[in-house]
């Protein structure tokens, strides 16, 4: 397939802000002229849909290799069916979560991170991968009293470890979340227009 379009992916601990800032990038980018659509992680397919029900919000949670497995068939879903046929028409495409969210989430729990690249090598490389960085401290106070089963302090700060461990070894381009949200918002436009251009 030949790739026309722009893909970046926003990352980020739960209740970070990167949702409102994939949505604002999109709007900011629709108005500068590019055809930029917003998806998300876990998808809108069946599969998707599936996490979503059964597997974000139970009681207790699945085993890692399962959540691994359905989020990794999910993202093969994802490409084929909605960011592959974008990308071909051209799109600035802006995922909410990609891969670093199943190497975080997955792997705090003690998964081999090779193991994940693995069952994920079909993924497409994003041309930007953006960590909206906000500390765990910080986000205690945004967490519900019902919580999905990632929404644990003590998950929460293994993810956060394994997502400055990307920011490190350069895969993801840290972004301070903990600024006024106008602030950290051009900032990542900035950051994918001259991406863009270039």
């Amino acid at each position: 397939m030949e790739r026309k379009g722009f893909f970046v992916c926003i990352e980020g601990l739960d209740k970070s802000g990167k949702t409102s800032q994939s949505i604002l990038l999109v709007e900011a980018l629709c108005k500068k002229g590019f055809d930029a659509v917003y998806t998300t992680e876990p998808s809108n397919g069946e599969i998707g849909k599936f996490i979503r029900n059964y597997i974000l919000h139970r009681k207790d949670r699945a085993s890692p290799v399962v959540e691994a497995l359905l989020f990794a068939a999910d993202r093969a879903d994802h490409i084929e069916r909605e960011i592959k046929p974008m990308l071909a028409k051209g799109k600035v495409v802006v995922s909410d979560r990609y891969i670093y969210s199943s190497l975080a989430y997955q792997g705090a729990t003690g998964l081999n991170l090779d193991w994940i690249e693995e069952i994920n090598k079909h993924a497409l490389k994003p041309d930007m991968a953006i960590y909206l960085n906000v500390s765990v401290k910080n986000l205690l106070q945004r967490y519900r009293k019902e919580k999905s089963v990632m929404e644990q302090l003590e998950t929460q700060r293994k993810v956060e470890q394994i997502y400055n461990k990307l920011v490190h070894d350069g895969r993801l381009i840290s972004v301070n979340g903990e600024r006024p949200m106008k602030e950290a918002t051009r900032d990542i436009l900035a950051m994918v227009l001259n991406r863009l251009k270039s």
